[in-house]
């Protein structure tokens, strides 16, 4: 090989080793932020205020995924427990409804729609946080996925709500190792706007 090719594979190669490490950082950074504050039982969970739902993918013909009848079969052990009095329930309000169809299921499951509320632009994980602080959410439970928990937490400490979280794994779910690679992304997205603040 050329000379000058050498130096372009060895840059390149050095180029992907840091971009690795920086991404295995951010993930360890974010992980740790949330230790001691995820729960795997809803009876282990102190009591809060509201629990709050992050959207999932509700599919075209109305149906909940797999991840958000978690969310909310989660949501709803709180509840019924009397851990939460309220439940915020959010989501991209696009052409699936996603907080309206969780709210609809929630009433279902019994909860008052009085006791519910509708964030219908939580299009990211971050927005949700900002939009539950802005309508005066200060305490929450965070019900998603175990992998999802600690940038969800983060987020939600940075704008200021005393956050704990309930894993949310019941079911089984057949794009898990998709899902923790995107959001192995995502907690390095998180913690570079972060520092860029």
């Amino acid at each position: 090989m050329p000379t000058r090719g050498r130096r372009l594979l060895r840059v390149a190669i050095i180029a992907a080793v840091c971009s690795l490490a920086a991404v295995a950082l951010c993930n360890t950074w974010v992980s740790r932020h949330a230790d001691g504050s995820i729960f795997a039982t809803a009876r282990e969970v102190p009591k809060r205020t509201f629990a709050i739902v992050p959207g999932a993918s509700v599919r075209p013909d109305g149906s909940l995924s797999t991840a958000l009848l978690d969310r909310l079969d989660a949501a709803l052990d709180l509840y019924q427990a009397g851990t939460v009095e309220r439940i915020l329930v959010s989501g991209d309000d696009g052409d699936n409804h996603e907080a309206d169809v969780m709210a609809a299921w929630l009433i279902a499951s019994g909860v008052p729609s009085d006791r519910i509320t509708r964030d219908g632009v939580g299009y990211r994980t971050r927005t949700t946080m900002e939009d539950a602080r802005r309508i005066g959410i200060v305490d929450a439970v965070v019900c998603t996925q175990a992998f999802h928990l600690p940038r969800s937490l983060l987020w939600a400490r940075h704008v200021g709500i005393d956050a704990v979280g309930l894993v949310a794994d019941r079911r089984w779910q057949d794009h898990q190792v998709t899902d923790r690679m995107r959001e192995a992304v995502a907690r390095t997205v998180a913690v570079l706007e972060l520092w860029s603040e």
